[in-house]
């Protein structure tokens, strides 16, 4: 009898775990009285966060925000974009100028250990590249041997390089700028032979600011990983989760076939358990976030799934004219694999 009180006991707690709503964290009651979302963008790189000619941001990192400004606040558009460069992204965050940064950001070690912060889900497998003029005749980072790069301070770049060309018993002669800006525009004045940083920003580059885009090439290699992902400030659970979960549901709903036009029509009449869940007439996932039932449902509405996000700022047709890649769903061949939302 004593088994069955201890057993019966530790089942009933087990299920008082799964059943008990999150309780509302310090960032998102913050976020809930000013409403609106503090999200901490890049100074402007084209296909991840860049404000248009009319001053609307736009990009993969802008559409994170602004999906858990939409899963939060009702509102995709209650977002405040606050633009950094490398130096200041950390700061801000660790302050409190901003509840989520959003900025092209490598997950690594020592940021994942040493700054206080959590990494919440990956949004883009990269990988450090060289962009070239291609008059410099060369095919492989191999033979840029005594050349001048050019890259950016307080970034994975500069160390990455130096790295591998130290690996390779290659010497060249290193260009580092604070600015971002100021590093690929003494690229493009002919100061540097080759600039380098994650390809997907390269491709960015040479497509909307080279005089001629045709006279510059990205070489093949790939000299390191660069799982891109936001973050916010540890200590906050309850943020982090709804911050995580938010990008998890956009991955989960290309895979199970919900996109921004027909969202409002499966809510009405699908019957896959999957999609319920995530449209809101399934279980409650919301209430275990401290959020209704509809939070992803305005998230996907507010940007569409994963596979639209990329599609719109970096795939084929867009200014980047990235291939999905790693960046396909893992049962389409890539490495976007979201935990289930249920």
């Amino acid at each position: 009898m004593t088994h069955f009180r201890i057993a019966f006991g530790a089942i009933s707690l087990a299920l008082s775990f799964v059943a008990a709503p999150a309780f509302a964290g310090k960032t998102l009651d913050t976020v809930k009285q000013r409403g609106s979302l503090k999200c901490g963008v890049t100074n402007g790189v084209a296909g991840f966060s860049a404000p248009d000619t009319q001053g609307r941001w736009a990009g993969l990192d802008v559409d994170s925000c602004r999906a858990i400004a939409a899963a939060v606040l009702g509102d995709g558009n209650k977002v405040e974009f606050v633009p950094l460069n490398s130096q200041q992204r950390f700061a801000a965050l660790q302050s409190g100028e901003i509840d989520i940064l959003a900025r092209n950001t490598t997950w690594t070690l020592s940021r994942d250990a040493s700054l206080g912060f959590n990494f919440t889900a990956i949004t883009y497998y990269d990988g450090q590249g060289f962009l070239v003029p291609k008059k410099l005749n060369v095919s492989s980072a191999k033979q840029l041997k005594g050349a001048t790069i050019c890259t950016q301070s307080g970034t994975t770049n500069e160390k990455n390089a130096s790295d591998w060309f130290r690996a390779q018993n290659i010497q060249v002669k290193t260009l580092v700028f604070e600015n971002f800006e100021a590093s690929y525009k003494a690229f493009f004045a002919g100061r540097c032979q080759a600039f380098t940083t994650d390809a997907s920003a390269l491709a960015g580059l040479r497509n909307k600011e080279a005089s001629n885009p045709e006279d510059y090439v990205i070489l093949p290699e790939l000299i390191s990983k660069e799982p891109l992902a936001p973050l916010v400030r540890r200590g906050d659970d309850e943020w982090f989760a709804i911050a995580k979960w938010t990008l998890f549901a956009l991955m989960e709903a290309e895979e199970v076939g919900i996109t921004q036009a027909n969202a409002d029509e499966l809510k009405a009449n699908s019957k896959d358990p999957a999609v319920q869940r995530l449209v809101g007439t399934g279980d409650d996932m919301g209430k275990l976030l401290g959020l209704d039932k509809d939070w992803s449902l305005r998230a996907i509405k507010a940007v569409g799934n994963y596979g639209e996000i990329f599609e719109r700022n970096v795939g084929p047709k867009s200014v980047l004219g990235l291939p999905r890649g790693a960046n396909n769903l893992w049962s389409k061949g890539g490495l976007m694999y979201a935990p289930p939302v249920r």
